[in-house]
């Protein structure tokens, strides 16, 4: 253990049985509504549609289920498709401010998708040993790449650099890992080995896909139609079509009642796929949305979802609060009270969530453990975003910060793992608290070392049975400090 890791101060307070108090045992997440922030960017897209009050009778993942989400804390997110070959940063969101050329030649990438040192045994592995419990693996992005041997095929997609302009042109394929040298299906390898070490699975799954013809014109499409700028409140908003209008799209016809249900039934048959050939799956990681035209059929497949998997945690994304989690991206809420619903962090490691060739970018382990304990205090859980590159690898600097991580976790774990948020959750800038489930014990985390001697003001001292430092069998030293208990420390 290096002297750096031990830096940060851990004190462990045991209440004693009649000290339990409300303040103690304080639990958002038991008074859970499942209802969005308002100020939820993804809500605000799909708000126009879908309701707010799923349906009478739905049932959302049982309180099992959310506990066992709820004592996570600490998960990766591996963004991993086509652009992994040419390092793009942004997953495929390069794709749409492509040329033509560069469309083609990037939807041809499959042929050359060959990750020939990826082991998903090595991948958990290693996982488990800088104390992840959790992994998200993009099962397809936006640009429709499936990392599973899919049967569901796309039989319309468009051809960039066909005589006179691109056109949609028929074709019959999977667009899957199955049609790329590498032929192997590497979600069943990675749940085998998740199952194995005992790590939770979080399936990613794109609502749109940019290269089935037939999805068009939703989220950015390459395909646009003329609906959308009639009727922006059906596709997502006003702030749609500005981000809308950065890209390099062709407005084309509207969809046919043929290919909206081949759509359809294509969307469905992928997340039937996912639910059923891999054993358990604990999270669903949906992304983006489709439109207020499908909305009650895609309302259909979210039913069929659950009675597939009555406790999997559904992302609200795309579904509003028929979800029974949402994901801060790139922050950290900035108290408990920003929502009832149960909450995860996903915050990429280095410039995006895609691998990243260049190692200064990376942020380190201190980073990571500063957004675990400031997501834990909160209540919520933290998930890493790195990507693999093209050998099917992650970069030494993600490994590093990984590892630097884990060797903290393994030392501070008690005072993060199935803990739960307590009311009083810090004090100034450098003090987070996390608490026990049924709050007897109370861990207050000094971010750096305070000195010789600790002052609690919300620990009252009536009450407290011991207080000791995580990672020591040791009792420390403590009276009343008038307000709140003063620790000597060693």
């Amino acid at each position: 253990m290096s002297r750096e890791v031990r830096k940060d101060l851990i004190i462990k307070t045991i209440q004693t049985p009649r000290a339990v108090s409300f303040d103690a045992i304080w639990d958002r997440g038991a008074m859970s509504t499942f209802c969005l922030p308002e100020q939820e960017n993804h809500w605000k897209s799909v708000k126009n549609w879908v309701e707010p009050e799923p349906l009478p009778g739905y049932q959302h993942a049982s309180p099992e289920a959310i506990e066992a989400f709820q004592d996570i804390k600490y998960a990766i997110r591996i963004h991993w498709g086509l652009y992994s070959l040419d390092h793009l940063q942004g997953e495929s969101w390069p794709f749409l401010k492509m040329s033509d050329l560069q469309k083609q030649a990037y939807q041809g990438l499959y042929r050359r998708f060959n990750p020939t040192q990826f082991s998903a045994e090595r991948w958990m592995a290693w996982f488990e040993r800088v104390g992840l419990k959790c992994f998200a693996i993009t099962t397809k992005h936006h640009e429709g790449f499936s990392l599973w041997d899919t049967q569901a095929r796309v039989v319309r997609r468009v051809n960039y650099t066909a005589p006179g302009g691109p056109r949609i042109e028929p074709c019959d394929l999977a667009y899957s890992v199955m049609e790329t040298p590498f032929g192997r299906d590497i979600l069943k390898e990675l749940c085998d080995a998740a199952h194995r070490h005992g790590i939770k699975i979080d399936f990613y799954f794109s609502h749109p896909d940019w290269y089935d013809a037939d999805f068009r014109p939703y989220v950015f499409h390459p395909l646009q139609t003329p609906r959308v700028r009639q009727f922006p409140g059906e596709y997502g908003g006003e702030h749609y079509l500005d981000r809308l209008d950065q890209n390099q799209t062709l407005v084309v016809s509207e969809r046919s009642p043929e290919e909206t249900t081949r759509m359809l039934a294509r969307h469905r048959a992928q997340l039937v796929e996912l639910l059923t050939r891999f054993g358990k799956i604990d999270l669903l990681c949906l992304d983006m949305w489709l439109g207020a035209d499908v909305w009650p059929e895609m309302r259909e497949t979210i039913l069929q979802l659950r009675s597939l998997q009555p406790d999997i945690m559904l992302r609200a994304r795309g579904i509003g609060n028929y979800g029974d989690y949402y994901t801060p991206e790139g922050f950290v809420p900035g108290s408990p009270e920003n929502t009832e619903m149960p909450w995860m962090v996903i915050h990429p490691l280095g410039r995006s969530f895609s691998y990243d060739p260049n190692g200064r970018y990376y942020k380190g382990w201190r980073w990571i453990v500063n957004h675990i304990i400031d997501c834990a205090a909160k209540g919520g859980s933290f998930m890493v975003g790195i990507g693999p590159d093209e050998t099917g690898w992650f970069h030494p600097c993600a490994v590093q910060a990984l590892e630097g991580a884990g060797d903290w976790l393994r030392v501070n774990g008690e005072a993060i793992y199935a803990t739960r948020a307590r009311k009083t959750w810090f004090e100034g800038e450098r003090i987070r608290f996390t608490r026990s489930k049924d709050g007897r014990t109370v861990y207050a985390i000094a971010r750096g070392w305070p000195g010789r001697r600790l002052r609690l003001a919300s620990i009252s001292p009536e009450g407290v049975g011991s207080v000791s430092l995580v990672g020591s069998s040791a009792s420390l030293t403590w009276r009343d400090g008038d307000e709140g208990i003063v620790i000597e420390l060693p």
